[in-house]
């Protein structure tokens, strides 16, 4: 029989060729469930390299779509694909294909984990030694900005900065001093033009627009979010029963109830209630910790 032949990997040094990569990434074939959960068979069991590749190469355009997420940050989207890429392989090399997952749904948080650690060692201003709390603020807060229809390169709004704290679980301060270290970082442009392309002009978040869905991208999307209402309602567990009932009421509902209301419901007073909030998330975001460990990365710290 003959041996099929391993598919190289693209290669990508720098934004100039970027356009050329993207171009040639789209060329490898999406897998059906069953190619892949062979390909991942042979893999685990024989450690296959041209499994592992057609694996690797089958998936690099989530990478792209998902480093194109990042770019934001100012640095070189060639670099973050890069890094996503390196996030990819791990997550190849871990996983289990008999825990009933696709591959995208898995890699994806390998993915996003390479390309955040090397956002965080780029920025000055986050270190690794930058508690989680902090580096959570740090990747949600644009969106969040963009949530509240906040401008972009300016001071927040009060309001905005209360709700942004509570929401993420972190001092006012912090928000405040995070949004002005940002603005001041330097802030790639979502429609950075490209140059020097052999594909003709655009924009980089142009580029991989398709008129049809990436398969991959639409499973592990719908994958991702059932696999995260699982962990939630696992997670919950972890909470006594006024814990829970406050923490659905302040953050898991479409109109949160207030201090005031869930004070009168329970007879003690507003900043208890927002004590019970506080304390009650931080074992949530423990215990979804824990679970996704068990359940996504077995046996990585």
């Amino acid at each position: 029989m003959t041996k099929t032949k391993t598919p190289s990997v693209p290669a990508l040094s720098g934004e100039q060729s970027l356009n050329r990569y993207l171009s040639e990434i789209r060329k490898f074939p999406v897998l059906t469930a069953e190619q892949e959960y062979m390909l991942a068979k042979r893999y685990q069991e024989h450690e296959d390299p041209d499994a592992a590749a057609q694996l690797v190469t089958s998936h690099l355009r989530l990478v792209a779509k998902i480093a194109m997420g990042y770019r934001g940050y100012g640095l070189p989207v060639a670099d973050l694909i890069s890094e996503g890429n390196v996030g990819l392989m791990q997550g190849v090399k871990k996983f289990e294909p008999d825990r009933g997952f696709r591959l995208a749904t898995y890699a994806m948080w390998w993915i996003k984990a390479s390309i955040q650690e090397y956002i965080l060692r780029s920025w000055s201003l986050v270190k690794m030694g930058t508690t989680a709390a902090q580096k959570k603020l740090f990747f949600n807060l644009r969106r969040m900005k963009k949530n509240l229809d906040a401008y972009e390169d300016t001071d927040l709004h009060p309001d905005d900065v209360a709700k942004i704290a509570t929401d993420l679980g972190v001092p006012e301060q912090e928000v405040v001093n995070m949004n002005r270290r940002m603005m001041m970082g330097g802030d790639g442009s979502l429609n950075t033009p490209m140059r020097g392309g052999e594909e003709g002009s655009g924009e980089w978040q142009d580029w991989l627009t398709d008129d049809r869905p990436l398969q991959d991208e639409t499973v592990a999307d719908a994958e991702e979010a059932q696999l995260r209402h699982e962990m939630l309602a696992e997670a919950m567990e972890s909470l006594n029963e006024r814990e829970r009932h406050i923490l659905v009421e302040r953050r898991l509902t479409d109109k949160p109830q207030t201090l005031e209301e869930l004070s009168q419901v329970y007879d003690v007073s507003r900043e208890r209630i927002r004590q019970i909030e506080v304390r009650a998330f931080e074992k949530l975001q423990k215990a979804m910790q824990r679970i996704a460990g068990e359940r996504l990365l077995p046996g990585v710290a």
